[in-house]
């Protein structure tokens, strides 16, 4: 399985997965019940759920009037934005060095 499926799945799943915890968190603010913190919810979206948390966002109308957790969220989306671009910039660099080192042999 090549490396762009796998990530294609991890960014699927975990985009669900806080696409869920948005409407888990919404459902609980109506019902005054636990709440997700909102430190927990920056997490999954800087490691990678940040499409499910802006769908979530957009679908349940949640945390859309907090402008310092809005000012985080772009954050995490920013930022694991450039990790994955320094990822595949070191991979191709990565690549293209390996193939240099086995053409000497």
């Amino acid at each position: 399985m090549s490396l762009s499926i796998i990530l294609f799945i991890y960014y699927l799943l975990i985009s669900l997965l806080t696409f869920a915890l948005y409407g888990w968190d919404k459902g609980a603010a109506k019902r005054q019940a636990y709440r997700i913190p909102e430190s927990r919810l920056h997490w999954f979206a800087l490691l990678g759920g940040w499409p499910g948390a802006l769908l979530g966002q957009k679908y349940y109308r949640h945390k859309t009037l907090k402008t310092r957790f809005r000012l985080v969220f772009w954050s995490t989306l920013v930022i694991n934005l450039m990790l994955f671009s320094l990822g595949c910039f070191l991979a191709v660099r990565g690549v293209q060095g390996m193939n240099a080192i086995l053409s000497w042999f």
